[in-house]
C-alpha cells in the first residue's frame, strides 16, 4: 500500500496567493492521490478551505511574512508566519517536506535555522531546472549563497548530482562548472581552486561549461556560486519572455502573419511549454533534514501542482537521506585517502 506523503503548503506566499496556491492544492489532491496537505495561513483563508477538500488539514497561523521584508529580522519578528509555521511541522515530524512561493530568504531562512542542515552539509544550496528545450539541466546554486568557499561546490555538485539522478531521472549525470572558459586555467582564482577540487573529489566532474552551454544541453549539472548562478537564470528567463513576447507581436502585426500563427500555434505552445518554469515546479533548497521547496512569487496554480507534485517524488525518494548517505561516504573515503 502506497505510503502518504504529508506536504506544508504555505497558502500566503507569492504575488498570487492565496487564490492561485488554493487552486493549485486543489489540483495536485486531484492529480497525487497520496498527498496530503497541511495548509499553513490566516485562519479566515485556510479553515473554510480545509474543510470543504479531503486529505487538507488547516493549520491557521496569525502572522504572514510580505516579499519586502527582510528575511532574518522577519524571521525572528514572526514566529507564528506561515513559512515559519510550515518549517516547524517537518522539523517535528508532522509534515515530510515544505513548500512556499513566499519570499525566498525567508524560506531559506527558517529552512536552516528550524529544520537545519544535514550534518556535514556547510552551506545548504537552491537547485533548479533551467527552462531548457533540449533535456533537463539542473543548476546549483542559484541564490542562497552569493559568497561561496570553493569547497562549498563540490557539496553543492553532490547533492545536484542526487537530485538530478533520483527526480530528474539523469543517469550517471556529468557536472560542470560555471566559467568564462572550458579550459581549467580559465576564471577567477576562485573557479580554478573550485575546478581543482571538484576534479580531485567529484567523479562525474567533466571540466568547465559556459554560459552558452546551459542550454545547449551539453551539460546535465552545472554548480556556480549563488550570484553568478542567480543571474545566469533570471538572464536566461528575462531572454525567453522577451523572445515570445516578440514573437507574439510579430505574429499578430497583419492578417497574414496571424494566419501563420494560427498554423504555427500547436508547435509554439509545445517549445513554449517546454521552457516554462511553471512546468518544473519548485527548486528546492538542498542540503537539509527536510525537503523544502520553493516557488516562484508568480507562481500560477501550474506551477504549485507541479511543485507539490515534485515534493511527493522526493519523499517517496528518499531525496534528503540519500543526500545524507553520499556525503557521508564521501567525507569517509577524503579521510582515508588523507
Amino acid at each position: 500500500m502506497q505510503k502518504n506523503v504529508v506536504v506544508a503548503v504555505d497558502a500566503m506566499g507569492g504575488d498570487n496567493a492565496p487564490d492561485a496556491i488554493l487552486a493549485g492544492v486543489v489540483d495536485a489532491l486531484a492529480a497525487y492521490p497520496n498527498l496530503e496537505v497541511k495548509l499553513c495561513g490566516l485562519a479566515d483563508v485556510v479553515e473554510p478551505f480545509a474543510a470543504e477538500h479531503e486529505r487538507c488539514e488547516a493549520v491557521a497561523c496569525t502572522q504572514v511574512i510580505e516579499m519586502d521584508e527582510h528575511p532574518a529580522q522577519a524571521f525572528k519578528a514572526k514566529p507564528d508566519s506561515s513559512i515559519v509555521v510550515g518549517c516547524r511541522l517537518v522539523k517535528d515530524g508532522e509534515a515530510d517536506a515544505f513548500y512556499s512561493a513566499g519570499s525566498t530568504g525567508a524560506c531559506f531562512t527558517a529552512g536552516t535555522m528550524v529544520i537545519r542542515r544535514l550534518k556535514g552539509v556547510s552551506r545548504p544550496a537552491l537547485c533548479t531546472n533551467v527552462p531548457c528545450p533540449s533535456k533537463t539541466v539542473v543548476m546549483c546554486d542559484v541564490g542562497a549563497n552569493a559568497d561561496c568557499k570553493p569547497e562549498y561546490l563540490v557539496q553543492f555538485a553532490q547533492m545536484a548530482s542526487m537530485y538530478a539522478e533520483l527526480l530528474m531521472n539523469v543517469a550517471n549525470p556529468q557536472v560542470r562548472l560555471l566559467n568564462i572558459g572550458e579550459e581549467e586555467t580559465k576564471g577567477s582564482t576562485f573557479a580554478q581552486e573550485a575546478h581543482a577540487l571538484l576534479k580531485a573529489e567529484v567523479p562525474n566532474f567533466a571540466g568547465n561549461c559556459e554560459g552558452r552551454d546551459i542550454l545547449a544541453g551539453t551539460c546535465d549539472v552545472v554548480v556556480t556560486d549563488g550570484f553568478t548562478g542567480n543571474v545566469a537564470l533570471k538572464t536566461i528567463e528575462g531572454v525567453g519572455s522577451m523572445l515570445f513576447g516578440e514573437i507574439k507581436r510579430l505574429f499578430m502585426a497583419s492578417t497574414k502573419t496571424k494566419m501563420a500563427a494560427a498554423v504555427l500555434k500547436p508547435g509554439f505552445k509545445e517549445l513554449k511549454d517546454s521552457v516554462d518554469p511553471d512546468t518544473f515546479g519548485a527548486a528546492p533548497i538542498l542540503g537539509l533534514r527536510g525537503p523544502v521547496f520553493i516557488g516562484h512569487g508568480s507562481s500560477s496554480p501550474l506551477a504549485v501542482k507541479n511543485s507539490l507534485g515534485l515534493a511527493v517524488r522526493s519523499v517517496e525518494a528518499d531525496l534528503t537521506g540519500k543526500i545524507s548517505s553520499a556525503l557521508a561516504e564521501q567525507a569517509a573515503t577524503s579521510k582515508g585517502e588523507a
